[in-house]
């Protein structure tokens, strides 16, 4: 007996008509997928680099200034919170303690600049004490920090 050669289209279609998938697989679906990755990776990036993250430590409310200017990066920092405390480097230190870490941190770096972090209702006593300690450490610049006010204006 002959056999007849069946064309392979003949075959393909038979089997196809016989066991059909059930699931189906959404086309337009599979294209989008990466570009959200891509959009959310992004998205998590400039979130993570954007100055709105909130630092972790004390609330200051810094008084509002129209005005302000540029701090050199790696100046040192010290904090005066509404009560009276007074940190640097993240650590709560004395006025006595201040005016030693200051010193020890003027050996390092001479050229260095103070940044002073005080909250807007800080005692002008308490202020005039920090930058005392910081002028006989040896800080030759120090620098008020102060929020943008709302009514504008610019520095120099």
């Amino acid at each position: 007996m002959i056999h007849q050669l069946q064309p392979s289209s003949y075959r393909t279609s038979f089997l196809r008509r016989r066991f059909r998938s059930h699931y189906r697989l959404a086309a337009g679906f599979l294209d989008a997928i990466p570009l959200i990755n891509i959009g959310l990776l992004l998205f998590l990036f400039f979130m993570a680099n954007s100055p709105f993250v909130l630092q972790p430590g004390i609330i200051v409310n810094l008084p509002a200034s129209p005005f302000n200017s540029g701090v050199p990066y790696g100046s040192m920092v010290v904090t005066v919170s509404q009560e009276g405390m007074i940190f640097f480097r993240d650590e709560r230190v004395s006025m006595d303690g201040l005016s030693e870490a200051l010193a020890r941190e003027v050996q390092e770096r001479p050229e260095s600049t103070l940044l002073l972090e005080a909250d807007g209702r800080v005692f002008n006593d308490t202020l005039v004490q920090v930058y005392n300690a910081a002028v006989s450490a040896g800080i030759e610049k120090v620098v008020l920090a102060t929020r943008v006010s709302s009514s504008g204006g610019g520095g120099p």
